[in-house]
């Protein structure tokens, strides 16, 4: 393995890079992005049944809002609940749309090496073949071997860039559509919250 990493030349650091990084944001994001870290069960319930025992007064409202971030919008909610139902339903938009941006925190970069790596390998691929017909231009076409052997060195990092693409971009999609269900989810989440306090029932909420 480290000989087919030496053979590809200079870029396999960069694309090795890439491949380490995407590696990272991947295992950070499974990790974050996992259901019951962003909308715990029953938590709408529960916050629910505290608001209507008025637990709620500003030290838990603090604490609710740094539990997770579906918690972060219910406590915008009801910090925002006695300023009318338009206000609070402005107010837990703008908290959902702070969330989204949290939760695709990396999706970016993820992105880039997706599109950065085969370009990348690519151009080691140009770098190498310059070095083949140089060395063809020097010794002729008369050792097969060496010309073959430059040739397969010269493609190695454009296997590398694919490698690490095809994995990156696969990821990033997955990611960006997990993130899109878990806002819906939120949005519906906090939807509940402005009918129950401000005139439905719990049932007529979903509850």
């Amino acid at each position: 393995m480290l000989e087919i990493v030496q053979s590809g030349g200079w870029l396999m650091v960069p694309i090795l890079l890439c491949s380490v990084v995407a590696a990272a944001i991947s295992v950070e994001r499974l990790w974050s992005l996992q259901r019951s870290r962003i909308l715990p069960k029953n938590l709408l319930a529960r916050t629910w049944n505290g608001i209507k025992q008025e637990e709620y007064g500003q030290q838990k409202v603090r604490e609710l809002r740094a539990a997770s971030p579906l918690g972060q919008v219910l406590a915008t909610g009801i910090s925002n609940a006695k300023r009318g139902r338009d206000i609070m339903k402005e107010a837990m938009e703008e908290a959902t749309t702070q969330v989204n941006h949290d939760l695709e925190r990396y999706l970016t970069a993820l992105g880039i090496i997706a599109s950065i790596a085969p370009l990348l390998g690519l151009l080691g691929t140009v770098v190498g073949m310059i070095d083949v017909f140089n060395s063809l231009m020097l010794e002729g076409a008369g050792n097969a071997n060496v010309l073959a052997g430059g040739i397969s060195t010269a493609l190695i990092t454009t296997a590398a860039g694919l490698s690490v693409a095809i994995p990156a971009l696969m990821f990033h999609r997955f990611f960006l559509r997990r993130v899109d269900e878990l806002v819906v989810d939120v949005e519906q989440e906090s939807s509940k919250l402005v009918d129950m306090m401000h005139g439905a029932s719990a049932d007529e909420a979903g509850l």
